[in-house]
């Protein structure tokens, strides 16, 4: 029975100052650290023995792939890093204070923007500083794969050939597969894994740090799900 483990990093720095994230690279934050390495003990006590590790091009989760990987003692595991498993792009929001986006937009519109799943939040220009396409590690992108603000709908279609090509034959393998990535890509995938309507996936969150274990059928549905 195929084996595929979520862990979305651990608190990272602007997760603790309560701000909008994204594709903005920020670090783990201490508190994170330790999240992460709990989550590689808990691996370890439930003797869970990977094949492959997937992650994202963002240090908050490569981090946390690795202490995952040292604290369940297996950081030899073979570590594949992809964009398409980035955290959903906030566009001109990242970088801002939920608090104040919310006294200064109204909780309504902003709880749209953070949790519905076809709603695009304010877009930013690819001139801006902030840009990804100033990011030499989306330089092979084509410019028109380089977004300047996502939805979950978009995240979804931006992970899901990734997906197909790589994580999913794994798995028919018969592999035991990690993906250590972020809230939005997790739940994206999430949602394509359990089948969760458009609706219910707005109810769904992944908490940071703790690891979340599919056992899947032969067809890839889900056996069984559990958090460690």
């Amino acid at each position: 029975m195929p084996k595929l483990v979520f862990s979305r990093h651990g608190l990272s720095e602007w997760n603790k100052l309560n701000q909008f994230t994204g594709w903005a690279d920020v670090d783990l934050a201490p508190e994170g650290v330790e999240e992460a390495i709990e989550g590689g003990r808990k691996i370890k006590e439930a003797g869970i023995e990977f094949d492959v590790a997937y992650t994202s091009v963002l240090t908050r989760a490569i981090k946390t792939c690795n202490y995952i990987l040292e604290y369940s003692d297996q950081l030899w595991v073979p570590t594949i890093k992809s964009w398409r498993l980035n955290e959903r792009h906030y566009g001109k929001l990242q970088g801002l204070n939920k608090k104040e986006t919310a006294e200064k937009y109204g909780d309504e519109q902003v709880h749209i923007w953070r949790r519905s799943y076809d709603v695009l939040p304010p877009l930013m220009d690819a001139s801006d500083e902030g840009s990804a396409a100033n990011d030499r590690r989306y330089a092979m992108l084509d410019p028109r794969d380089v977004p300047g603000g996502e939805n979950l709908k978009v995240t979804l279609e931006r992970a899901l050939p990734f997906w197909q090509d790589e994580i999913a034959p794994a798995l028919k393998d018969n592999k035991t597969v990690l993906v250590a990535a972020h809230g939005n890509s997790l739940r994206a995938l999430a949602k394509h894994i359990e089948g969760i309507s458009d609706e219910d996936i707005m109810d769904l969150e992944i908490p940071t740090g703790q690891p979340l274990v599919y056992e899947l059928n032969d067809d890839l549905t889900v056996a069984k799900k559990y958090y460690l």
